[in-house]
């Protein structure tokens, strides 16, 4: 956060603490103040009891202590008023709420507006131990890591959303390119008969196989057994495939224009199935001149989820784009079977899973598993609850990159997490 913005918010904070402290609750309010006005306002409108002539006391100065019971009174009608008069009645509520409190009374409306910003998120350290046909590399994933989310009401059924990341490496190196400042920031809420969201957020599509990255733009959703979601935007990867790519005819499609379109069918209480189409329109600075791109790129991606049992879990999903490089190939596949479900409500729960992958990056966006762009293999893992509200996470990938030279490429990971 800018140093600048913090100093001032610090400053009015102070400010406003010492103005409450030292005025008193038997301190006159002087005629000047807007609390008069406001209050005059709120007789006229007969929230609350005024004078013959809809005014209080003339010109006569009040206390604030006086004041406090006048917007006591307000409050308890405040669900009569219309929303300009309710505006009125919270800023009063503020103005004078330690004198309400001397008075015993709740003042919810300013309790309303302080809890109206909730923080959540994650903090995790990670060991990444990475062995490339005998090379090994324990620095460059290895990481701690703090996922901020800021989410404020808007009213009562829409809100905001920011994000702010920040991840720091074990070789020193600063992560994000954004360098801890905020990442996603987007407003949601029902319209329409579905769910809107406006700003820059994370498009991410049926099991992540394809996309796991933020689009600037829109999303709208709608649907209950059959869910519908479209989405359209600026896409904030910065390339399609990756250095292991030959001849990569895509190297920065940052700014891109992006469109999804993705079905979610429930076909039973346990078993889903999943389809997305998505779309990019490339910016011409992102492809090369020594290859044949396209202007446009789409990718079909499609899977399943299911229960077998209380304690078998299903995932099946594979993808395909039309970005077509000799020797490369550009259809991936994601399946796992898991046993028992972590939960982080439940301390001691636990589950073990073994999946296998094939993920050219050709066959992908920014796939979720981004720890295996370009690689087939074997992957064993556990996941356990120590405590409610963490998570330790093991695994160990054995596997060959997608590549001429066929590497073959081991990944070992270690990590703890905690939620709040």
């Amino acid at each position: 956060m800018n140093k600048g913005l913090i100093i001032t918010l610090a400053v009015m904070l102070v400010l406003s603490i010492s103005c409450t402290a030292f005025a008193g609750p038997f301190a006159d309010v002087p005629r000047s103040h807007w609390a008069y006005d406001a209050v005059n306002k709120l007789a006229k409108d007969g929230i609350v009891d005024g004078y013959n002539n809809g005014t209080f006391l003339g010109e006569k100065a009040i206390t604030r202590y006086e004041m406090a019971q006048i917007v006591a009174k307000a409050m308890e009608k405040s669900k009569k008023a219309d929303a300009e008069d309710r505006a009125l009645i919270n800023r009063l509520a503020t103005e004078f709420a330690q004198e309400l409190n001397n008075l015993g009374v709740r003042v919810s409306a300013l309790e309303s507006k302080v809890d109206n910003v909730k923080f959540s998120g994650e903090v995790r350290f990670r060991y990444d131990k990475t062995d490339t046909d005998g090379i090994k590399d324990s620095l460059a994933n290895s990481h701690s890591y703090l996922d901020l989310w800021a989410t404020a009401k808007i009213n009562d059924t829409w809100v905001a959303k920011a994000e702010i990341e920040s991840k720091k490496n074990q070789n020193g190196v600063e992560q994000l390119t954004s360098n801890g400042n905020t990442t996603r920031i987007f407003a949601t809420g029902p319209a329409f008969g579905g769910t809107l969201t406006m700003g820059k957020f994370n498009p991410f599509s049926a099991y992540g196989l394809v996309i796991d990255d933020s689009i600037t733009g829109g999303q709208f959703e709608f649907g209950n057994k059959l869910k519908t979601r479209l989405a359209y935007g600026k896409l904030s990867a910065s390339s399609l495939g990756s250095s292991s790519v030959v001849d990569n005819p895509y190297e920065d499609v940052a700014g891109s224009k992006y469109g999804l379109a993705e079905l979610d069918y429930a076909l039973s209480p346990v078993t889903n199935v999943k389809a997305a189409y998505h779309r990019i329109d490339v910016v011409s600075s992102a492809t090369t001149s020594s290859s044949n791109s396209d202007d446009i790129v789409t990718y079909y991606e499609g899977g399943f989820d299911t229960k077998l049992g209380s304690n078998w879990g299903v995932v099946a999903t594979a993808s395909k784009s039309d970005i077509d490089v000799a020797g490369q190939d550009n259809k991936g596949y994601f399946a796992q079977l898991k046993y028992k479900e972590a939960a982080i409500a439940k301390p001691g729960s636990y589950d073990l899973f073994y999946n296998y992958r094939k993920i050219p990056t050709l066959a992908e966006i920014d796939s979720t598993w981004d720890y295996a762009y370009g690689v087939k293999g074997n992957q064993f893992g556990i996941e356990y609850i120590p405590m409610t509200n963490s998570k330790i996470t093991a695994f160990y990938l054995n596997g060959n990159l997608l590549d001429d030279t066929n590497t073959k490429y081991k990944v070992y990971r270690a990590q703890i997490e905690f939620f709040f």
